[in-house]
């Protein structure tokens, strides 16, 4: 057999089997080995990962199509078959999903997931932790976790893509990963975007009687003001901290809403912790261009008495940042169709998010005022006690108390 033939044959049966169930899979492959004669049983199964003796007996099947398990439209016969990969090896989906943890990125409107790691890389790296696991079964199991295959549209950041976009995700991810052995928090922090106050429309539906829908105003005049939820995630802990502001997103209120989780939530938790992690975006009030944000983490440092690592997203990803598609989707869904008639029923909503897999959602209100503009000198941010990262000490950096 030609290897353009082969190659032919392997891309239609990757093609066709995701679509079929276990009965329709066999009877197929059957049938493909059929139509090649002999060797046929052999080639298919090395290249479906199918075993030849399965591969056998639907042959015998198609050769008499009034076998009894064709007749019964069973897939195999009664306790048939073996188990599920992660039956025999349970600790496998932890392995697999802290594999693709800093590879995963995420729309912050959709729950589903994507990885840009491919399936046979995974399947290696599986392999060399002590796992057997075909690349076919991975794929399997990342749709399990919540993954999918998404179009390429989704993926390309060209345009603003950094040489060491990698190597900043897997210093990143080595970085927190260490956080857990010491005992530090690791948070991934941003604004929400900012949401009108009112009885106005909210994109989304709710179950209501026929024909009564929500009535809302036809145009949006937010004369009651805009809210802007400020989101600090404990990502090891799967519990989300939103400070609501209604006043202007700045690194001073970014600053405040981390203060604000840490007495509220941090401090029962990592009093001991020996320093705190934050993982942000690369812009915004919490930008690493932000000299004020800066200044204000060095006020927070000194009044803790604990340094703080920041570690910052390359250009670009903002939407990869943890708190996107861990906190901030499962807020929105929460409420979508939902008017935001009022601060009451945002936070109401907000801390009433939860999913199956255990996140908890505190939720305040921030009533100050903070005014855009503020200026940091160039005295009092050379005072800033900045300790850069020897890797792209512009994105990671640690800002230690200046009073220990």
């Amino acid at each position: 057999m030609k290897e353009t033939d082969i190659c032919s044959l392997q891309e239609r049966i990757e093609f066709v089997l995701p679509t079929l169930n276990e009965y329709q899979r066999r009877r197929y492959l059957s049938a493909e080995a059929k139509a090649l004669g002999r060797g046929g049983i052999s080639l298919v199964s090395r290249l479906s990962g199918v075993s030849r003796q399965t591969l056998t007996e639907g042959v015998k099947e198609l050769d008499n199509p009034d076998a009894e398990m064709v007749r019964l439209g069973r897939s195999r016969k009664s306790g048939g078959g073996r188990k599920a990969i992660w039956e025999d090896q349970p600790r496998i989906f932890k392995a697999l999903e802290d594999i693709v943890s800093a590879h995963t990125k995420g729309d912050p409107m959709n729950q589903l997931l994507w990885t840009n790691k491919s399936l046979r890389n995974l399947e290696k790296e599986l392999n060399a932790k002590g796992f057997e696991v075909s690349y076919r079964v991975v794929g399997i199991m990342l749709r399990k976790l919540g993954y999918s295959l998404q179009a390429d549209k989704k993926t390309l950041t060209v345009t603003l893509s950094h040489p060491d976009h990698d190597k900043q995700f897997n210093y990143i991810n080595a970085q927190t990963s260490k956080a857990i052995g010491l005992g530090s928090p690791v948070l991934s922090i941003d604004a929400k975007k900012k949401e009108n106050i009112g009885n106005y429309k909210n994109n989304g539906r709710t179950y209501q009687e026929k024909k009564t829908p929500i009535e809302v105003l036809d145009h949006d005049f937010p004369e009651l003001g805009k809210a802007t939820p400020f989101g600090v995630y404990d990502i090891f802990k799967n519990q989300g901290f939103v400070n609501v502001g209604i006043s202007a997103d700045t690194a001073v209120f970014a600053v405040e809403s981390i203060r604000r989780w840490w007495y509220a939530e941090g401090v029962g938790e990592y009093l001991t912790a020996p320093e705190i992690i934050i993982t942000a975006d690369c812009g915004g009030s919490n930008g690493y261009r932000n000299r004020l944000w800066k200044y204000e983490l060095q006020e927070f440092a000194n009044e803790i008495g604990k340094p703080i690592k920041i570690l910052h997203y390359p250009p670009g990803t903002s939407k990869w940042n943890k708190i996107e598609h861990r906190l901030f989707s499962f807020i929105s869904k929460n409420w979508q169709g939902i008017p935001l008639i009022s601060i009451a029923v945002i936070i109401a909503l907000i801390s009433a998010t939860t999913t199956e897999k255990g996140l908890a959602v505190v939720c305040i209100l921030d009533e100050a005022t903070y005014e855009k503009g503020q200026k940091v000198t160039d005295e009092d941010f050379s005072a800033i006690n900045i300790i850069p990262s020897d890797f792209h000490g512009e994105w990671n950096y640690t800002i230690a108390p200046n009073n220990v």
